[in-house]
């Protein structure tokens, strides 16, 4: 499905008549982008933000920056679910980080049809499962969206002509009428998105690529840092065959990808780092380590696999977002030697477990 560029917008696009509203819960980077862009090509759309982003939009509306330019939006925004006169069709689309999840499900349920259709716009995997104890119609987005917010009322688009890869299904698997009406909404709003029966297995997909961002957040781009992302996602590929979790081989991820996204500068800056970095440097207080890494974390101990590397990303990610550390304090060669050391004390305490049980004498080396 072509996607809409920006530059085809008209001067003035027109409300689509009959469109179903998208209420976008989590207007930060992915979600601000998302609601701007369906926004304007015409999508009745109304934006759940909070604090100083919230008090921008309201005041000056929002504006979407993007590689061929900026548009400012008067989107409608609201700092919370009861403040909307819903509707019977309407859809939210979920886009704040999976922390937020649940006070956000707890949000809408005191106020929203049950049948409300739920689509998780979000990285990790978790959300859905939770969304699902709360409302029955659920749908994953397999997340391809290079965006950024670092400014209150401000988000970019960092893709051009194409936005993001958006592509969608059913919880756990399946489409329906709803998983082709919105990726039908997204592909005519400058993204690029097909039903997918099997999404669940693409957001594992994404799981497996999104270990690293605890990386790149903490450690930057040194020359150490493929040595430490390889080693998180040979864990964490290790450790969902052993769940027996089934995600699409990378090559075929790849494939998926091909060249629709297009980086490329926004205001002359070229894109600085994801969205674990943007936590940094925004100095939010939190990070999205525990929902990632800390998945794998999660399915190893339940397995019996080991995730040192993993387990470090995750703990080394949350001191930074606790203590407010810049991104990029530590050098990947840094997290590189922790991890050897690590790896070293387990394989010690494996050769004391063994002697113990043997009745046997501890080796000295």
């Amino acid at each position: 499905m072509a996607a809409i560029t920006p530059a085809s917008y008209p001067p003035a696009v027109p409300a689509r008549a009959g469109a179903r509203r998208f209420v976008v819960y989590g207007a930060g980077a992915i979600g601000g982008v998302l609601g701007g862009r369906l926004f304007a090509a015409g999508f009745p759309v109304t934006l759940i933000a909070r604090g100083a982003h919230l008090a921008a939009i309201r005041a000056d509306g929002l504006r979407v920056e993007s590689p061929e330019g900026a548009e400012t939006l008067p989107v409608p925004a609201v700092g919370h679910p009861r403040e909307i006169d819903w509707r019977p069709d309407d859809v939210v689309l979920l886009a704040m980080k999976s922390g937020g999840t649940a006070d956000a499900l707890s949000a809408l349920a005191g106020v929203v049809d049950p049948r409300t259709p739920i689509v998780c716009v979000q990285n990790a995997v978790a959300n859905e499962r939770a969304a699902l104890r709360v409302f029955p119609n659920v749908y994953g987005v397999h997340v391809m969206f290079p965006a950024a917010h670092l400014t209150p009322g401000v988000v970019q688009a960092q893709s051009s002509p194409v936005s993001g890869i958006l592509d969608l299904g059913r919880y756990p698997h399946g489409v329906d009428g709803t998983a082709e009406q919105v990726a039908a909404a997204f592909g005519a709003a400058t993204f690029v998105s097909e039903p997918r029966p099997d999404i669940t297995r693409w957001k594992y997909t994404k799981l497996l690529g999104n270990l690293g961002n605890a990386i790149d957040a903490v450690c930057g781009r040194g020359d150490a840092r493929r040595v430490a992302v390889d080693r998180i996602r040979s864990e964490g590929m290790a450790v969902l065959r052993a769940a027996g979790i089934p995600f699409v081989p990378f090559v075929e991820d790849r494939a998926r990808r091909g060249d629709i996204l297009q980086v490329k500068p926004v205001n002359g800056q070229a894109r600085t780092g994801g969205s674990s970095w943007q936590s940094l440097a925004r100095a939010t207080g939190s990070i999205e380590a525990d929902y990632l890494n800390g998945e794998i974390v999660l399915e190893g101990r339940l397995h019996g696999v080991p995730t040192p590397a993993n387990e470090l990303a995750r703990q080394l990610a949350n001191r930074a977002a606790r203590d407010g550390t810049p991104p990029g304090s530590l050098p990947p060669e840094d997290f590189v030697a922790l991890l050897d050391a690590e790896d070293e004390a387990f394989e010690r305490s494996l050769r004391t477990e063994a002697a113990e049980r043997d009745g046997g004498v501890l080796p000295t080396t």
